[in-house]
């Protein structure tokens, strides 16, 4: 199973907002809303576009190019044209620093 890997400060990333990491040669899209982190792969499953990009409303994230939604929890597929998810990945908050480890499956 992969490690941790630190990503951020916790007060580097807006609430709400984003950025874009790196972990384990993947990008990732961290996401911090209402107080909590997430981790998604940066990518829509419906054509690839960025989801680093999209807009964040409340727990979805749209991406920019056609509006597919993701739920940011879970990475499932709200709206289409997307129908399939997008990865999630597990993050801990350790004395005010963020860690993500990648999900292999």
């Amino acid at each position: 199973m992969p490690s941790f890997v630190r990503v951020a400060t916790a007060a580097s990333v807006p609430d709400p907002g984003r950025e874009l990491v790196e972990v384990d040669e993947q990008l990732i899209v961290l996401l911090h809303v209402g107080g909590e982190f997430f981790a998604l792969d940066d990518v829509c499953t419906h054509d690839g576009g960025p989801l680093s990009e999209g807009a964040i409303d409340d727990h979805t994230i749209a991406c920019p190019r056609h509006g597919a939604k993701f739920d940011i929890r879970t990475g499932a597929a709200l709206t289409m044209p997307a129908t399939h998810p997008t990865r999630s990945h597990e993050v801990k908050v350790d004395n005010g620093e963020v860690f993500v480890r990648i999900n292999d499956e």
